[in-house]
């Protein structure tokens, strides 16, 4: 009963973010619903069923210039023949088929085009998405509910779904392949039990049919094999029994045909490069890839950037779950089987009777820890570990349903210990206070751009809901100043009515005749150096005003305000800003830069702009550069 009404309480969330906060398919550019890496995902089905162009995409461009999908274009790249490779795998544009089908019947009745991307596209993914995560979390309930108790599988999907950046995952970003993987697994998860329980050759087939889907929408799931080939054992014993009974003439069958749908799916990938490129085998990542030999486990796990534990911190107990689970298998394999020895499967033919409940089932531990750190080791050793734009580590969400088995042994241990439910339900209701200030800040709030935070702007903005505009300066500074600047003096101004370079600048001066004008030709304003002598509470203060036609969105293209401290020609401390954080479009924007005064010795102070290789042009002017000591 407890696990039932916790999960309507999950529903309630997912489709209250969805329908009453975000309702994403209402959005447009690249907040809608095919945008970004979505629509990388989804392009297949465009250009086959509407424009039938798998080879040059040639609709991207039109469909770009209208929906805006994403800042650049990186969905597809160009094949040395001239044509245009999806980077994305297949597998979420065959799961979204059902749905974009739907829409693509009702877009005319409905008056909209029928071009892949207008409104009742952008709705059926979304309702798709919804579905396919109130269905893991359904699944995720009867699989837990046979191993765990009532209050321990609530527990659980409460803490998954209202703790965990799978909230973010389900109700707004659902139709990334996090979602739609979760779900697979617990289907997988599912399905291995039931062939357990009976084998047989159907079931074998739809095993590996669930196990090439998941590896058609993100190649490194391969590793998923391990569950339904390992699936409760945790002996060396059980792992040789299991080998036996898949070479027996009752496993070989359903073995050798969950190799064949395994395959199967991941021909069509292969079908899909041939066609386009000429080769059976396409790297479609290009210069992305794998750091094998030095995994990004720290910075995976803690970095401010994009940490797993840092923005998830409630799946900490599922990595000390782990221990609860070895011992919670160690005191079930204590008592003894009504029956001894193992069945055809590999595992005992009545494991209800390893328990004191005899209605909870005990739990093989090999493929749960064996899948969770390979999973982490191939997620973490991926050299761009931050998964772009993504709040916490997203591609740990697929992992959830199998680390739900030792989060739910960790909850366990509180069932009859009072006092651990006084520590941990508090704890955990600050956990999803957190979790939906981060979901709250990651769209509406607009403070979270977890692909760039950093440790000063995130102790800055935590748990806020407004700051100060100047803490975006934390993103790139560890400094800034609050207070009132005093015994100010100003060793430095230059208006640039002086200046003699001949350049042309589209946008008109600031003030006077002339400002400084920044352009793809033009990357750098002349260096300011002064003569400077430390003071102990000291900052200098940079300042100028900026004007630009056109933003520049790309981090490692936004112009930086530089400024570094020399001694004897070496450099004591340099800090910079990136000006297009605080510089919008079409404005005209008064904008500084702090930095204290370093402890070791220094004679001069440098600064200078630079345009960072973007082709945007700004201009600057009224530059200004004061010193002054703290409150």
């Amino acid at each position: 009963m407890k696990s039932r009404i916790a999960l309507i309480a999950c529903y309630l969330l997912i489709l209250g973010t969805a329908f009453l906060y975000y309702p994403k398919w209402e959005y447009w550019r690249e907040e809608a619903t095919i945008t970004w890496d979505v629509s990388g995902y989804y392009f297949y089905l465009p250009a086959a069923f509407i424009y039938k162009d798998l080879k040059k995409v040639g609709f991207r461009d039109d469909i770009q210039g209208k929906y805006y999908l994403s800042k650049g274009y990186y969905q597809t790249y160009t094949h040395e023949n001239g044509n245009e490779i999806m980077k994305y795998s297949l597998g979420m544009a065959i799961q979204y088929t059902p749905f974009f089908l739907v829409a693509h019947g009702l877009a005319p009745l409905l008056g909209h085009t029928a071009d892949g991307f207008s409104r009742p596209y952008q709705a059926a993914i979304s309702m798709g998405s919804l579905l396919i995560a109130l269905l893991g979390l359904w699944l995720l309930r009867k699989i837990l509910l046979r191993y765990f108790s009532d209050g321990t599988t609530a527990a659980t999907l409460l803490v998954i779904a209202f703790a965990t950046n799978y909230l973010n995952y389900s109700a707004i970003d659902g139709a990334m392949p996090h979602n739609w993987l979760f779900t697979l697994y617990t289907l997988l998860i599912w399905q291995s039990i039931k062939f357990y329980e009976s084998p047989s050759p159907w079931r074998g087939l739809l095993i590996g049919i669930t196990v090439g889907l998941a590896a058609l929408t993100r190649p490194t799931e391969i590793i998923a094999f391990i569950i339904p080939l390992l699936w409760g054992t945790s002996t060396l014993k059980d792992i040789a029994n299991r080998m036996k009974f898949f070479f027996s003439n009752k496993g070989i069958l359903p073995f050798l045909l969950a190799g064949v749908g395994t395959l199967a799916m991941g021909s069509l990938q292969l079908i899909y490069w041939k066609y386009v490129s000429g080769d059976w085998i396409v790297y479609s990542y290009q210069d992305q890839g794998f750091s094998w030999d030095n995994p990004h486990i720290k910075e995976a796990m803690f970095s401010y950037r994009a940490g797993w534990l840092l923005y998830t911190p409630a799946m900490a107990f599922a990595l000390l779950g782990m221990i609860a689970l070895i011992y919670r298998n160690g005191k079930s394999a204590i008592r003894p089987a009504r029956g001894e020895g193992s069945g055809e499967s590999g595992v005992s033919p009545n494991p209800q009777s390893l328990l004191t409940n005899s209605s909870i089932e005990p739990i093989g531990i090999v493929p749960i820890i064996l899948f969770a750190l390979l999973f982490m080791y191939i997620t973490f050793a991926w050299d761009i570990w931050w998964y772009g734009g993504s709040l916490g580590q997203r591609a740990m969400i697929q992992a959830y349903p199998i680390l739900a088995f030792p989060l739910a042994a960790f909850f366990s241990l509180a069932e009859g210990r009072n006092w651990l439910k006084v520590v941990l339900i508090p704890l955990f209701l600050l956990f999803t206070i957190y979790n939906v200030w981060l979901t709250h800040q990651a769209h509406k709030g607009g403070l979270l751009g977890t692909e760039q935070i950093t440790g000063p702007y995130f102790k800055a903005i935590l748990l806020r809901l407004k700051v100060d505009p100047d803490t975006i300066k934390l993103l790139d500074t560890d400094e800034l100043y609050t207070g009132t600047p005093q015994n100010t003096k100003i060793v430095f101004t230059e208006n640039y009515e002086s200046d003699t370079t001949e350049y042309s600048c589209p946008i008109e001066p600031i003030e006077g005749k002339r400002s400084f004008c920044l352009s793809q030709e033009m990357q750098f304003t002349p260096n300011i150096a002064i003569p400077m002598l430390p003071h102990k509470n000291g900052w200098v203060r940079v300042a100028a005003t900026f004007r630009t036609q056109d933003k520049e969105w790309q981090i490692w293209r936004m112009a930086q305000l530089q400024t570094r401290f020399l001694n004897e020609g070496q450099a004591v401390k340099e800090r910079h800003i990136r000006i297009f954080r605080l510089l919008e479009a079409d404005t005209t924007q008064h904008i500084y830069m702090d930095v204290k005064m370093p402890e070791e010795p220094f004679d001069s102070f440098h600064s200078y702009l630079w345009n960072s290789d973007s082709d945007k042009t700004f201009a600057v002017d009224e530059m200004e550069i004061m010193v002054f000591e703290e409150e």
